[in-house]
This record gives C-alpha cells, structure tokens and sequence, in this order.
C-alpha cells in the first residue's frame, strides 16, 4: 500500500472518530463510506458477523455495538432520521475482520484498529509486516497445493523437496536453498521463506503457482518434467525481476515471519483491553 495512500486513510479514520462519554467511537454509516461498502443493507450484514464474533470472544455485544440514529441530510437541504451503530474501536476491529479484506480501505483498517498508537508511521510499518505474513502464508498454500499435484504424478516428498530446491537455484542466479540458507544467516532447520522478504516470498509464489497450472495443462509426469518446469518457471521470474534492476538473492533477509505473526497477533489480543466500553441507549 502506497504512502500517499496510507496518508489519505490515516487521516479519514482520525476525521471520523467521535468522542462519546469519553469513549473512542465511530458511526457505522461512516464506517460504510470509508469501507466502500454501497449499500448500507449489506454492510449491516457485515456488522452481523463482527456482533457474532465479539460474542464468541465472550464479550456483550452491547458494550461495543450500540444501535442509535443519526439525521442525515437529503433534497432541498431537508432532514431525516436514519438508523445508525455506534462502534468502539474494538467494535470497528471485528466489522474490519469481517469484511473485504481485498479492499486496501478494510486492509489498512485491519491494522488502524488494532494498533493502539495513532501515529501514521507505525501503522504504515504494521502493515508492511501484515504484508509480509500473508504474502509467507500464501506461498505455503501454493506450495501445499504444488506438492498435492505432483504426488498424484509420481514425486514423493523427498522429490518435492529438490524440486523446490531446483527452483530457488534458477531463482538466485545459482544459489540453491541451502546456499541462500547460508548467505543469508538463515538456521539450517527453518525454512528461507520465513526469512525472505515481501518481493522474493511473492516471486516464488508467483513461480509456484506456474509450475502447479502448466504441470496440470501439460500434463507432466515425473520428478525430471515436473522439476524442469518449475526450475524453467522460476527463471522466467528472475528475469522479470533482473529486467526491474533487483537480483533477489542481493535483497537482504528480514526478520523471522513467525515471530512477526506472533507480534502481530499478540497487538491484536491487546484491542479489547485497550478498548473503553459504551454505556447503551446512548445517542449522537
């Protein structure tokens, strides 16, 4: 997500945010402009499910989401009354976790909620590691779903594994897994994507995913066609990204993914207690 766009965000958010008995809150008719949601009968739905989830958490409903009304201005400089939620930011947490999480508004949503600080570039950062943790968890799956493929066409796990290693060697301009491992500071019993950065997690989804959609198209078989591809593939990635100025094994590592996840996760925990209650029956 870019800057400029952090800023814009950042700075709607904090616009948006009303004080009510001392508590930090925000209108859920807002809150639908802001997630681009256009129709307020779906984005109700959308605070269905957050309702739900604060109620699994154990926690009453009404102390997060509160239901007021608002009057609004229609024709002719006229008014009417409309329905409207009052959320805390817990509250605005949930709705953000439940909603579309592919529109960069709700993304950084997910993080502006859960980042008790309101300084821009803290929230730009956390949302760089968000980034980079989804980015981890999607080569997994691909990978999960490579490995399925092609042990379906005679490659166990140990072929698998030099495959992917194949890949990486074509990927770093001749650095196989093991050599990047040690290039790059990585212990030897982790993985290298949990030390990689965002750019070269996604090149090697990117790669894995090729070889998954062409083995299936050219219906390969074996260790040698399969690994062949995959290596053909991530060389095609390489040099998209050589052609872009970068040599992904001159990137530098970056800090171990898990325990980013587990930071993220833990600020994440820290929402409700860092969350005042609102007293219900409350109007705007």
């Amino acid at each position: 997500m870019k800057t400029e766009l952090i800023k814009e965000l950042f700075e709607k958010f904090e616009t948006a945010c009303h004080i009510i008995n001392d508590v930090e809150c925000w209108s859920a008719r807002e809150l639908q402009e802001l997630y681009k949601y256009s129709d307020w009968r779906n984005f109700l739905k959308v605070i269905d499910k957050a309702k739900q989830a604060c109620k699994n958490a154990g926690e009453d409903i009404g102390d997060h989401f509160v239901d007021i009304t608002k009057m609004v201005t229609i024709g002719s400089g006229t008014e009417r009354e409309v329905e409207d939620v009052a959320l805390t930011r817990y509250g605005c947490y949930l709705v953000a976790q439940n909603g579309d999480s592919s529109k960069p508004e709700i993304a950084f949503a997910q993080t502006y909620f859960a980042v008790q600080t309101r300084k821009q570039e803290i929230i730009e950062q956390r949302l760089l590691e968000s980034e980079r943790v989804t980015a981890r968890d999607k080569l997994s799956k691909s990978e999960k779903k490579l490995s399925g493929i092609i042990y379906e066409r005679g490659v166990d796990e140990k072929g698998f594994a030099i495959i992917r290693s194949k890949g990486d060697e074509a990927l770093f301009g001749g650095y196989n897994t093991s050599e990047m491992k040690t290039k790059l500071g990585v212990p030897a019993k982790r993985p290298l994507a949990d030390f990689l950065p965002t750019l070269t997690i996604k090149a090697k989804d990117f790669a894995t995913e090729l070889t998954s959609h062409n083995v299936i198209e050219k219906d390969l078989q074996g260790e040698k066609h399969i690994g062949d591809e995959h290596v053909d593939n991530s060389a095609a990635v390489r040099k998209i990204l050589i052609q872009r100025g970068i040599k992904p094994e001159n990137l530098p590592a970056e800090a171990d993914v898990k325990k980013v996840k587990r930071k993220i996760e833990g600020e994440e925990k820290k929402v409700l207690r860092g969350t005042k209650k609102l007293k219900k029956g409350k109007k705007k």
